[in-house]
């Protein structure tokens, strides 16, 4: 390994380790809201986009603006200075923050696939992320399993990011505490991607349904989901999946409001799409796509040998786009 790449994995590390969410008992949340600040400390410059008080203290959701990794703090631990929406596109103009969000928007016009579908297409390897809308069906455990198998030796803990639901966490909280487990026990580092909380289908065309139904009450699925993964342990990202990757301009404006970045896919397995270097992978794991899963299976078997050799390889989301958007 060069001196440069080590160096680099030093500086991670030690980044890792100063911007570790909080470990906090969040189960009494109050006043939870979108509040776009600017906090600033010795050696951090922040962006608060949520606030909230928890057992009478006040707490925020920050984002690292070149990271993209978010934490919960004690608002007591920065100097505060309140913004808008406007002024954070503004102050942050040239930050991976600001450029992810106008790479997104670029694609906002379309009714499906709006967002980032792609990260890092110069590396080999890709971006798996893995959908769990709401399901009367156990967790396809196999799937993280199979990555914590197939890249125990050469990455551990192996990143994969989670777009979870609401109604999914409600239904599921013993799946949902074995793959907090595997994140405790650094088999696996999860990325918590926002999938709203209802997750609301129905049979109406694609220009009325899922987020685009009538009488959508997007706080509901925004913030009342960001609420549920804290009072779970999960740390929200600042990423955010449309529920079948359905949207148009109008609610892809919205949902950047709330300071998230749309995340589709370039590369939905059940689909037949075929990932290609850089690709953010989508399957699901909430036991409604038996193809998607065995798809997934069969790729990672085809990629064995490069696997070993470090010549295909899981990326974190949150480090694919700084190094698509530095």
């Amino acid at each position: 390994m060069s001196l440069s790449k080590i160096s680099t994995l030093s500086f991670v590390l030690l980044f890792l380790l100063s911007f570790r969410p909080l470990a906090q008992n969040l189960t009494e949340i109050k006043r939870y809201k979108v509040n776009f600040e600017l906090a600033t400390n010795a050696s951090e410059k922040l962006i608060v986009t949520r606030s909230f008080t928890n057992n009478k203290q006040k707490y925020l959701l920050l984002t690292n603006p070149e990271t993209l990794y978010t934490k919960v703090d004690l608002a007591s631990n920065y100097t505060l200075t309140s913004l808008d929406y406007s002024n954070v596109l503004a102050i942050f103009k040239n930050s991976v923050y600001v450029k992810a969000l106008d790479a997104a928007s670029a694609r906002s016009t379309q009714l499906q696939n709006a967002g980032i579908d792609h990260a890092i297409p110069d590396e080999k390897g890709i971006v798996l992320t893995i959908d769990l809308c709401p399901s009367h069906k156990p967790l396809d455990r196999i799937i993280f399993q199979s990555v914590f198998d197939e890249f125990i030796k050469t990455e551990k803990p192996a990143p994969l990011a989670v777009s979870v639901s609401g109604k999914w966490m409600l239904k599921h909280p013993d799946d949902l505490n074995w793959l907090k487990s595997l994140v405790e026990k650094r088999a696996l580092n999860i990325t918590w991607i926002n999938h709203t909380y209802n997750h609301e289908v129905n049979n109406l065309p694609l220009v009325e349904n899922f987020l685009l139904a009538p009488g959508t009450n997007l706080d509901v699925e925004v913030l009342e989901n960001e609420k549920l993964m804290l009072k779970n342990g999960l740390i929200p990202s600042v990423f955010f999946r449309f529920p079948g990757l359905v949207s148009d301009k109008t609610i892809v404006q919205k949902i950047e409001a709330y300071g998230l970045i749309p995340i589709d896919s370039d590369a939905w397995l059940a689909k037949g799409q075929q990932p290609n270097a850089g690709s953010i992978v989508l399957i699901h794991g909430n036991g409604n796509e038996e193809i998607g899963v065995k798809d997934f299976i069969r790729l990672l078997k085809t990629k064995q040998a490069n696997v070993k050799n470090k010549q295909w390889l899981l990326f974190d989301l949150r480090q694919g786009l700084e190094k698509e958007f530095e």
